[in-house]
């Protein structure tokens, strides 16, 4: 791959990662990886008012994390991208490793 297409990866990689950046959109993503819902559902998981969820789910969905369908009056969301769960659960790895590494350091100190 040349520069010129590696920088449009990137490119596109961080806008998925700053669509991802936010603590509601990791909790929707988290009450999604056992399986789709209605958007009523996921504001009540996140405690947020639907037009507020409704925003979030909208850029999730923008950058393919997401995917919709209408069910009667209801809007249901499911995980397109299921290996983004992967992400996630490496950086919970990273986390402990971090907590680790400054229960190391408190001892020294």
């Amino acid at each position: 791959m040349d520069r010129k297409h590696k920088k449009l990866v990137y490119e596109k990689q961080a806008e998925i990662l700053k669509a991802l950046a936010h603590p509601v959109r990791i909790a929707i993503l988290d009450f999604l990886k056992d399986g789709e819902q209605c958007v009523c559902y996921i504001a009540e998981y996140v405690a947020s008012e639907r037009s507020n969820v409704s925003k979030h789910l909208s850029i999730l969905e923008s950058c393919g994390i997401l995917e919709s369908r209408k069910e009667g009056l209801n809007m249901i969301y499911s995980l397109k991208a299921k290996c983004i769960m992967e992400f996630f659960h490496c950086i919970t790895n990273c986390l402990k490793q971090e907590a680790k590494d400054s229960e190391k350091l408190l001892k020294v100190l």
